[in-house]
């Protein structure tokens, strides 16, 4: 069984929108039951792992592109912005979790909870894909 590009398109961003909703979720949970600090350090870990699987999502895209143009079609030319970003964003996430940590904006357990949320979103999107069958997504129209 082959499955599309649409295929891949549409689990990318189901967990993109998954692990934002984690960390929505988490982050008003923690809020209320460990106070505001916990809650915004659960939210800024999700966003970092967020913003890391965008980056890396837009960094390989465009690796793939220039790589394997489509038959006949010129070579498609990498944004340096993007090489920048696929390169850059690991050491973006160590860096910003370092300031937080050391600052004590946010309690750590929170921090490093929230940057699980990815892993979680990830589980339940292959959880979602078994029980589907790996269906196509549907056209609308």
């Amino acid at each position: 069984m082959e499955l599309s590009e649409k295929f891949y398109e549409a689990v990318e961003r189901r967990i993109e929108q998954l692990t934002l909703a984690i960390g929505a979720v988490g982050g008003v949970y923690a809020a209320f039951h460990w106070g505001w600090r916990s809650g915004a350090g659960f939210a800024a870990g999700a966003f970092l792992s967020w913003l890391n699987f965008r980056w890396l999502e837009q960094g390989i895209g465009g690796l793939f592109r220039a790589a394997m143009p489509p038959g006949g079609a010129e070579p498609y030319r990498v944004s340096p912005l993007i090489y920048a970003r696929f390169f850059a964003r690991m050491a973006l996430l160590m860096a910003a979790v370092y300031v937080i940590l050391k600052v004590s904006w946010f309690p750590g357990r929170s921090v490093l909870a929230g940057l699980f949320s990815l892993i979680a979103a990830v589980i339940l999107e292959v959880t979602y894909e078994v029980a589907t069958g790996f269906s196509e997504p549907r056209v609308r129209g």
